[in-house]
């Protein structure tokens, strides 16, 4: 089973359905992170993609490092994205004003709509409650006579 992160649209556009994010590693974003940051919008990791390989490059050629180290840190940098790809795009969400529902455990996407469908509308939002106030002495902890208390919970009427 996958987990699916639902992401509900902002109220300012309540005509777009939720979106569903697998959380997990992304193959394709370990083989093509470049075509992959581009595919999803994520415009911001893409900058940051970009701008991290080529210092690698740069760093490469005037530091004389050997040609291995640069592709060695090139391959964990697409390890990187290729395990947290699922959390660029909820932080590309969340910047865009989408809010997070939850987590729905599902085989695939399809099963993952159905479960969010049928869990936003069996359990309807819990209403507040607003205790009354009562007026009065305030309610205050500890003993009575001002001695000292042992523990978390204090004795009234017990020195």
């Amino acid at each position: 089973m996958a987990i699916y992160i639902v992401m509900e649209p902002p109220r300012s556009r309540p005509d777009s359905d939720p979106v569903y994010v697998r959380d997990g590693f992304s193959l394709l974003g370990f083989l093509l992170p470049l075509v992959w940051l581009l595919w999803n919008r994520l415009w911001i990791e893409t900058l940051v993609f970009l701008a991290v390989t080529l210092a690698l490059g740069l760093l490469g050629e005037r530091a004389g490092a050997a040609e291995f180290a640069v592709a060695g840190i090139s391959v964990l940098l697409a390890i990187y994205i290729g395990i947290e790809g699922s959390v660029f795009r909820v932080w590309a969400l969340r910047r865009r004003g989408w809010t997070e529902w939850g987590v729905v455990e599902a085989e695939d996407r399809e099963d993952a709509e159905a479960r969010y469908i049928s869990e936003s509308l069996a359990a309807p939002e819990p209403a507040i409650v607003a205790l009354p106030i009562r007026p009065g002495t305030p309610q205050t902890r500890g003993t009575d006579n001002g001695a000292p208390e042992l523990g978390l919970f204090g004795y009234p009427g017990r020195t």
